[in-house]
């Protein structure tokens, strides 16, 4: 299949050139020509199937005219080698607890997904070394790391906002070693994805390494993350749940909600979604003015999605032709102050004795607000929430059980190579490599 930019202005690329490149040569996301739809025998039958069958079935309309049906089947399947159950939190909201992965967030699913899709194409193309570039505002760099901790063939150079991602989220990547290497920059999550799209664009970095991006801008990290949005519709269909269902997508880069979005393209029967944000609401504030006026970042409680320009939102504008009115007839916002989701969480853990994070509060409270008496609504519970311990235990007024996972993480050495949010140092240190 062939892949297009959302700036129109470079070459096609294939799904090989997409995934190595990252970033289209016009600085454009890439888009695929053809989104395909599921035919409704497998809608009919989805709830009988288990979470890889289903996944499967969906990277087959991806990628099957790609990568032969025996490689991808093997990605797939050890990709999600852990569940993603919906629980039920309260009558007619459920939590998809995307959590049960190594690093125990969402981004597992997309970063173990395309580390083993990209060390499939390296070996296709005999290359020696292909260089990750990845920015994080918190989780993506620890399921990024972890999914290629030790791949052969690829070094990954996580970028993280000092002082701005919670000890936990910090120690899952920066206790590596290896191939992993985490670098601590002076400035935010948007100067850090500032650095990587800078580093694309320049010509004599490139000559000089091979570079390609693991954030969400890639598609071998956005397209998998669709794997659970259809396994989530299966669970609820398997509990009679399933007719007018609401998914709401705690929203930061907007990769995640964007691979929601795909698969309702794909035939999937959700109603509506909900974008989730937290006071960096530039999604939230294009839904009422029908302007997109990106702005600095804020930090939050809700780290991850402290994000001020989402790279994904030209991906949902493509998907609907710059269409503000059929954004709006699909997808609807909310936006929570730091004082309203510590309240959110508070309140769900005493009524209902569930733990939310920062992130999925956002999601359950956009739920409790603006789902109608027909619907139901699943939120995403992007992250564990002993990964915001301090913050967790201060509002709940309790201790939080901490994964023996994360237990292991904390036990590592940090290391951490420091740096000013200027282009130019950043560029000397990767010559230097």
């Amino acid at each position: 299949m062939k892949y297009y930019s959302t700036n129109h202005q470079a070459p096609d690329a294939s799904l090989q050139e997409a995934v190595v490149k990252g970033l289209a040569s016009d600085k454009g996301l890439y888009m695929p020509h053809v989104i395909k739809a599921l035919p409704q025998s497998f809608y009919d039958n989805i709830e009988n199937l288990s979470f890889q069958e289903i996944a499967y079935q969906v990277a087959d309309a991806f990628f099957g005219e790609d990568v032969p049906a025996d490689t991808l089947k093997q990605i797939v399947y050890d990709t999600l080698s852990f569940d993603v159950p919906a629980v039920k939190v309260k009558e007619n909201i459920y939590s998809l607890e995307l959590f049960h992965g190594p690093t125990l967030a969402f981004k597992d699913v997309g970063g173990r997904f395309m580390a083993r899709l990209l060390g499939y194409f390296i070996k296709k193309e005999g290359q020696k070394q292909v260089n990750v570039l990845v920015a994080t505002s918190g989780d993506t760099g620890s399921a990024v790391a972890n999914g290629f901790l030790g791949v052969e063939g690829i070094h990954v150079y996580v970028l993280y906002p000092k002082g701005k991602v919670s000890e936990i989220q910090e120690k899952q990547f920066t206790t590596l070693g290896q191939n992993i290497t985490a670098i601590e920059v002076d400035g935010t999550f948007d100067d850090c994805q500032a650095l990587v799209k800078n580093a694309f664009m320049d010509a004599e970095l490139n000559a000089h390494m091979k570079l390609t991006s693991a954030n969400s801008i890639n598609v071998a990290r956005f397209l998998p993350q669709a794997f659970y949005y259809f396994y989530a519709y299966a669970q609820m269909k398997k509990a009679g749940k399933a007719d007018n269902l609401v998914i709401c997508v705690p929203s930061g880069n907007f990769g995640n909600i964007t691979a929601g979005l795909f698969g309702k393209r794909m035939g999937l029967p959700v109603k509506r979604f909900i974008a989730a944000n937290n006071q960096n609401d530039i999604f939230y504030q294009y839904l009422q003015t029908a302007k997109y006026n990106p702005r600095p970042s804020v930090a939050t409680i809700a780290n991850a999605m402290d994000v001020g320009d989402p790279s994904n939102f030209a991906r949902v504008l493509a998907l609907y032709e710059n269409s503000h009115e059929a954004i709006c007839a699909e997808i609807s916002g909310a936006t929570y102050t730091d004082e309203q989701i510590r309240e959110t969480v508070k309140a769900a853990y005493q009524e209902t004795g569930y733990l939310l994070d920062p992130h999925g509060a956002c999601g359950y409270r956009a739920l409790e607000e603006g789902l109608s008496e027909d619907e139901v609504g699943v939120f995403l519970e992007t992250a564990h929430p002993a990964k915001f311990l301090d913050t967790v235990e201060a509002i709940i007024g309790d201790k939080v059980e901490i994964p023996a996972k994360l237990q292991e993480f904390m036990k590592g050495t940090k290391q951490s190579i420091e740096m000013p949010k200027d282009f130019e140092s950043f560029k000397a240190y990767l010559l230097k490599e």
